[in-house]
């Protein structure tokens, strides 16, 4: 999997575009494009600072780093819709369904049921929206 390190001459937006289309592919593009009529400044927030920087960063690779990003997620109970856009960024990266499913488990201890449950609920969906197309569909 592909780091986005810095390079000379590269800026923090060009890095998060790049980094937001590996990790998130559509789904990604998509929450900024809604956020293009009311806050297309939030938009380059966005690219700048948690994929022009955060994901660039050396030390953790994509799939680690979308792993994090789903427990968090998940133990936040109430941030469904960017959990669902990060299932399906953990499916572009490389991790299972099995994989996802056991991480959203692994909230129970941590955040509980309820959590869990909702996560689990949100990947079922994302499951299903990805089923039949391409890397994504992967078990």
């Amino acid at each position: 999997m592909m780091q986005h390190f810095p390079s000379a001459g590269e800026s923090r937006l060009e890095r998060g575009h790049r980094a937001l289309g590996e990790i998130d592919g559509q789904a990604g593009h998509k929450v900024v494009a809604a956020l293009a009529d009311i806050a297309p400044d939030f938009a380059t927030y966005i690219f700048e600072f948690p994929f022009g920087d955060i994901y660039s960063r050396p030390g953790l690779d994509l799939r680690s780093r979308e792993i994090a990003t789903i427990a968090a997620l998940a133990a936040m109970g109430n941030a469904a819709p960017q959990l669902k856009v990060h299932i399906e960024a953990g499916l572009n990266v490389g991790l299972t369904r099995d994989e996802i499913v056991e991480i959203l488990i692994q909230m129970a201890v941590y955040a509980g049921f309820p959590a869990a449950l909702n996560g689990l609920f949100a990947a079922k969906e994302v499951f299903a929206q990805v089923a039949g197309h391409g890397p994504a569909a992967k078990t």
